[in-house]
């Protein structure tokens, strides 16, 4: 499909402490890269550096060819092609879900507000809650305004999505509806990268694996050689923390 996504020797330091190590990673149009780490390994940090929430002291991020990481001067930019889910949803309260949509294509994109309307009511109908489309984020479920979240991302057409532990925050039985909707994506071929704690949902949704350690990728590969024949020994001691589905 062809590159879209290119990492190289990218480095996130806060004063001495080095949070991410030298790490270089491509990715491809339409493929989805999940990464999995023990906590405070620096996953989180990592997306928030791709799209320009965290500044970088080395190493360059581009799409599609164009440098687009802060040393350039250029984090709108960025921000604005590279899409980024939340854990904590980050609605407006004080906002109709159809408000929190249809606010940043209008106000950020300049976009025609018909068109946007439009494209918000398809995207909620996709997502089930067409009938929400009044409603403010305080009446609906964590699940409910997480699937918001998503289509507040899709809805500034990117060309890459950053989904950051998504489900963290959610009751088990919200988790699965959360998961159809990045599992649709991905089958339509969005570019995602992913940050997951879920390994049954990584191993069903990834097109390849990373594991992340210490700051610095230790071992990546498919889904199937990720968690059927790990090859170093810290992501085997990783996988057993965790009770998973290997059909």
């Amino acid at each position: 499909m062809g590159e879209i996504l290119t990492i190289k020797n990218l480095s996130k330091r806060y004063e001495e402490l080095t949070v991410l190590d030298n790490i270089s990673l491509s990715v491809n149009k339409g493929e989805v890269v999940v990464i999995v780490g023990p906590s405070g390994c620096g996953k989180s940090t990592f997306l928030r550096c791709l799209n320009g929430l965290e500044d970088i002291q080395d190493g360059t991020v581009a799409l599609g060819g164009d440098i687009i990481n802060p040393l350039k001067g250029n984090k709108s930019r960025s921000r604005e092609k590279i899409g980024m889910v939340f854990q904590s949803y980050d609605l407006f309260p004080h906002k109709t879900i159809l408000q929190n949509l249809t606010l940043a294509p209008i106000k950020v994109a300049k976009r025609k507000k018909d068109e946007v309307t439009k494209e918000a009511l398809e995207l909620l109908e996709r997502v089930g809650l067409s009938s929400k489309k009044n409603s403010y984020p305080r009446q609906l479920s964590g699940g409910q305004k997480q699937r918001v979240a998503i289509v507040r991302a899709l809805i500034m057409h990117p060309e890459v999505l950053l989904l950051d532990e998504i489900t963290a925050a959610l009751d088990p039985e919200m988790v699965r509806e959360v998961l159809d909707v990045v599992l649709s994506l991905a089958k339509e071929g969005r570019t995602m990268l992913i940050v997951t704690h879920e390994m049954s949902f990584a191993r069903a949704v990834a097109d390849r694996m990373i594991f992340l350690d210490g700051g610095k990728i230790v071992e990546e590969g498919s889904a199937q050689e990720f968690f059927d024949a790990p090859q170093t020994d810290r992501l085997k001691k990783f996988l057993q923390t965790f009770s998973y589905d290997k059909d």
